[in-house]
């Protein structure tokens, strides 16, 4: 269970590490619903990780990770190798594709008009973001992968894709807990919200170097 769950912390940690929907909470919570908006945004986003990772963990585990010998499958340590190589493809992507003015290229246009967006509409954002980002996916992938190469019983899966979540949705959550805790954040919030406008590309970008660099190194070590 401790070697699964050391094993997820460097995935969880890179999918936290998404400016975009911290920079979206941030902007919600300013907004005149912002409490509202806020939690909705929250809960899409939680539940886009934890709807995909289950989903993908049960295929892990129809396929089987291990072989008789409960060495990993050399299918297996492929998959591993490409998910690492797509990573890596972005990083690279991510960092060619850097203009003057990070912000712009980088936030997508709804960030922009998302102030007065309804609750229900920040739900379906903060589930679009999680569940429909390529990069999110692959470390959905990649975590139910571990989780499965563990061979847990039914209650350790469910702790690892618990454990998982919490650390993966840690920085959407921590504004909207910081805002329920004391609606006057806006200050700092907004801080937060100028900072990652301005790094957002180079945390992205040394974020997808790091875990595709992981993930490669996971492959390779299964298949030498």
């Amino acid at each position: 269970m401790g070697e699964v769950v050391g094993g997820l912390l460097p995935l969880a940690v890179g999918l936290a590490l998404s400016p975009v929907p911290i920079v979206a909470v941030v902007l919600m919570l300013a907004a005149r619903r912002g409490r509202d908006t806020g939690l909705a945004f929250l809960g899409g986003w939680i539940a886009g990780i934890v709807v995909a990772t289950v989903l993908l963990l049960l295929i892990a585990d129809a396929i089987g990770m291990t072989g008789v010998t409960g060495e990993p499958k050399t299918s297996v340590s492929w998959i591993k190798l490409l998910l690492g190589v797509l990573l890596l493809t972005l990083a690279a992507k991510q960092w060619t594709a850097r203009p003057g003015s990070i912000a712009s290229a980088e936030l997508p246009g709804w960030t922009r008009d998302i102030d007065g967006v309804p609750p229900a509409r920040a739900a379906t954002l903060g589930l679009m973001s999680s569940a429909a980002s390529p990069k999110n996916l692959i470390l959905c992938v990649a975590t139910a992968i571990t989780i499965s190469e563990g061979e847990l019983s039914i209650g350790g899966q469910i702790v690892s894709v618990i454990v998982f979540t919490v650390i993966a949705a840690c920085s959407v959550a921590a504004p909207v807990i910081a805002h329920l805790a004391d609606a006057r954040t806006h200050t700092p919030l907004r801080a937060v919200r100028a900072w990652l406008e301005a790094n957002s590309a180079p945390v992205t970008f040394a974020a997808l170097l790091l875990l595709g660099a992981l993930l490669l190194g996971r492959g390779l070590s299964g298949l030498i």
